[in-house]
């Protein structure tokens, strides 16, 4: 029995996140939590011809239940991103939100894979690790950033101007976090396809600044919530495929707590960092190892320094955040 919740499944990833999950195999009980109309979407789900029973959980006083037992939980709980608003603003929003269903999976299932899709994620995983940390439940295994979206824009945006190149066949590995300039596709390293200086800048920031792309392209009405779902939807497939049905050799590209995961030592000691994205193989126990930084160009070189510096500010936001204001007994 595998059950999965989606915490914010009324929401503009939550809903179609559900809808690609309610057709996995690998799931028995997907449960949905949100603060208003988790009810209707479990509902809707639940005539789906697909063996996993939906169930749903509104509010404060419903989420214990939706939590128990749980095997996987997803989190693209919080508000999107809307025109002029910057990852910090949405800190002020999301930070607390990601909080409190923290203390929530601490104390209802400590042992749960958690997979953070609530932005700004190079801080939402590090308020999640604190959280677990101060309840003396913490896995660094079991605590994914959700950085597949990025990923998959690569391979499509490669697509783009390289037709010959398959992007549901290759994938591109992607380092640093998940936003802006700390977002490091590593292109030098594709082999099916050769570009030019002007290729790879127009590609590189194209990927990195992607989400802006969809934020203007909805004029005010949301942000990449479609394509998100699909890279969640993914990464918990992945995931489970690992953790459930066994199978090796699954690589994905994650942003992780570092420190106490296997083959991290080398990231840690080349980057000062407690948290990067790098690729992972996914194991029974979520990080199985991680796989060391593929040979960089020097233009990818100087990027990665430049998302570094950027990441140190995040992650230090996300862990003074819960210093400062600790989660509340839900």
């Amino acid at each position: 029995m595998v059950k999965v919740v989606v915490c914010g499944a009324a929401g503009g990833i939550g809903q179609p996140l559900s809808l690609l999950l309610k057709q996995s195999d690998l799931i028995s009980h997907l449960a949905l939590y949100d603060i208003v109309n988790a009810a209707g979407v479990a509902a809707d789900l639940s005539h789906i011809n697909t063996a996993s029973k939906v169930t749903g959980h509104v509010g404060k006083d419903a989420l214990a239940e939706a939590l128990q037992g749980a095997h996987t939980v997803v989190i693209p709980a919080g508000v999107p991103r809307k025109p002029g608003m910057t990852r910090d603003d949405l800190f002020k929003v999301n930070a607390g939100i990601v909080r409190d269903l923290a203390q929530a999976c601490a104390q209802h299932c400590p042992k749960a894979f958690i997979l953070v899709i609530s932005n700004p994620v190079n801080s939402t995983v590090p308020i999640v690790c604190e959280v677990f940390k101060q309840a003396g439940v913490f896995d660094p295994r079991k605590v994914f950033g959700v950085t597949t979206l990025d990923v998959v824009r690569s391979s499509t945006f490669v697509n783009d101007i390289k037709p010959q190149f398959e992007p549901q066949a290759n994938r591109i590995t992607v380092v640093g976090g998940h936003s802006g300039a700390t977002i490091v596709p590593i292109l030098s390293q594709i082999k099916q396809v050769s570009f030019t200086p002007e290729e790879i800048k127009a590609l590189t920031h194209r990927i990195q600044f992607g989400g802006d792309e969809v934020v203007k392209a909805k004029d005010g009405a949301g942000s990449a919530t479609l394509s998100m779902a699909y890279a969640g939807a993914r990464f918990t497939t992945s995931l489970l495929e690992a953790s459930v049905r066994g199978k090796r050799g699954l690589v994905e590209s994650t942003y992780i707590h570092l420190k106490g995961n296997a083959g991290a030592e080398w990231n840690v000691r080349s980057t000062g960092l407690e948290y990067f994205a790098q690729d992972v193989e996914l194991g029974p126990d979520g990080v199985a190892n991680v796989l060391a930084l593929p040979d960089l160009s020097a233009e990818e070189q100087a990027l990665v320094q430049i998302a570094i510096d950027e990441l140190k500010g995040n992650i230090t936001k996300g862990v003074a955040f819960v210093a400062a204001v600790p989660a509340a007994k839900l």
